[in-house]
């Protein structure tokens, strides 16, 4: 068990929120094992925060959602609750949370300070041990209250399996939306839970391959603005955009490097594709391969020496991994069928990959040797995933037959808790961010 820590702060798009302990956790029972396979989702009651206006219920609501989102948690339906929990200082009757199998219970109560800002605050009981597990109360502007709730949810889901939450954070993604033969595509930023959705571009070019900075806000991506493909850094914050560097020919997948310091891309030139590095300070490239095949989605492992990519120098694409300089190529998919765009875990223990075999396409994991293939989920058209920081949830896209276009869902490895995460429009492509600081 990793205790709450005793401070938190944490900087918000209109103010500072802060974040601190009401109370030392106790020797808690409750913990889930997230280690062990196939967990069984633990009982949680997560009552309604009190507060003289609806947000409290709807933090509540937040919260509950992302908990149950993660496969580790399964929210009691609020109508067999035997206790209303009037002062949430108070211990509450802990047999009369039992009846009903909750082994964990949320409480907290949400009040408007007399500056305009909102204080929010919340309790973790373990209701068979009788004990406080953790609280917090935390300050903010009004409009930031669904980051509240996942701030929450992320200090529960620490508290009880030892683990960082991933709910405090955003995906960036390719909202599609138009006609099929005249499809536009925009960049566009949401949180993980398909809330707060805005544009980042406009519909007039094509856009491909958005991918978050580990280090800053800062995504970068592929753009075919004026016919012509390029590569781009844009500042989440500021709205700042700069071009990476103009190549000849085609430029693809390009990713940051784990320190934000580089660029790894595939550039196209004379039918072939290699993989280069770019060094955002100098600006100076460096090859990486050097064959006659298409090498191409490059990621680097999480400490930055070694680098997973896509290549079909064998007949047809496989994922391979390289030392960081580019030496010691080796390839290791050997299953049936065609695999690509390889994404490192961020624990450095997984590569998550494409695979199209027998008409299907599926999204699995596998260890970084080639090891322990998995397949997650398989269908029609599935691509793309990306990894929560914590590197135990995937997001990608799907297409069904026959389906409009592409849409975006999660699967956690277990691959038994697949969840679609509904946006305007349809979506493809999704990166996830590192946790908001």
């Amino acid at each position: 068990m990793i205790k709450s820590s005793f401070f938190r702060a944490v900087m918000v798009a209109a103010g500072m929120l802060t974040a601190f302990m009401a109370g030392a956790p106790a020797n808690a029972e409750v913990t889930i094992n997230i280690n062990k396979g196939n967990v069984q989702p633990l009982p949680i009651a997560v009552t309604d925060f009190l507060s003289n206006n609806d947000l409290g219920p709807q933090i509540s609501q937040v919260i509950a959602a992302d908990l149950q989102r993660s496969g580790l948690f399964a929210p009691i339906n609020k109508q067999a609750f035997i206790e209303k929990i009037s002062d949430p200082n108070r211990a509450p009757r802990f047999e009369d949370w039992k009846v009903i199998n909750a082994q964990a219970l949320v409480t907290g109560r949400i009040t408007r300070e007399g500056d305009g800002r909102l204080r929010a605050e919340f309790r973790l009981w373990d209701t068979y041990a009788g004990q406080q597990m953790t609280g917090q109360q935390f300050f903010t502007q009004p409009e930031n209250w669904r980051r509240v709730a996942h701030i929450i949810a992320d200090a529960i889901y620490k508290q009880i399996t030892g683990e960082e939450g991933y709910f405090d954070t955003r995906v960036v993604f390719v909202s599609e939306s138009g006609p099929k033969n005249a499809r536009q595509r925009q960049l566009a930023i949401m949180d993980q839970d398909g809330f707060n959705v805005r544009m980042l571009t406009n519909s007039k070019d094509i856009v491909l391959t958005p991918r978050f900075s580990p280090s800053r806000q800062e995504i970068t991506y592929m753009s075919f603005e004026g016919n012509q493909p390029r590569v781009y850094l844009l500042q989440l914050e500021t709205g700042q955009r700069e071009v990476v560097g103009n190549f000849p020919g085609m430029t693809f997948s390009p990713r940051f490097s784990p320190d934000g310091q580089k660029v790894i891309m595939s550039l196209q030139q004379e039918g072939n594709s290699n993989i280069y590095t770019m060094d955002l300070r100098s600006r100076t490239t460096t090859r990486l391969t050097s064959t006659q095949a298409i090498d191409t989605s490059p990621s680097y492992a999480p400490d930055g020496g070694r680098i997973a990519f896509e290549s079909d120098r064998g007949g047809r694409p496989q994922i391979y991994v390289m030392n960081a300089d580019g030496s010691g190529q080796t390839r290791i998919s050997f299953g049936d069928g065609s695999y690509s765009t390889p994404v490192w875990s961020p624990r450095g223990d997984l590569i998550a990959f494409t695979k199209q075999s027998g008409g299907k396409f599926s999204i699995g994991v596998m260890r970084p040797d080639g090891s322990g293939e998995r397949i997650l989920t398989s269908g029609f058209h599935n691509e793309g995933p990306t990894w929560a920081p914590n590197g135990r949830v995937l997001m990608f896209f799907r297409q069904a037959a026959g389906a409009g276009g592409p849409q975006l869902y999660s699967i956690d490895l277990t691959g038994y808790n697949e969840v679609q995460i509904k946006t305007p429009s349809y979506g493809s492509d999704p990166a996830w961010s590192p946790l908001l600081e």
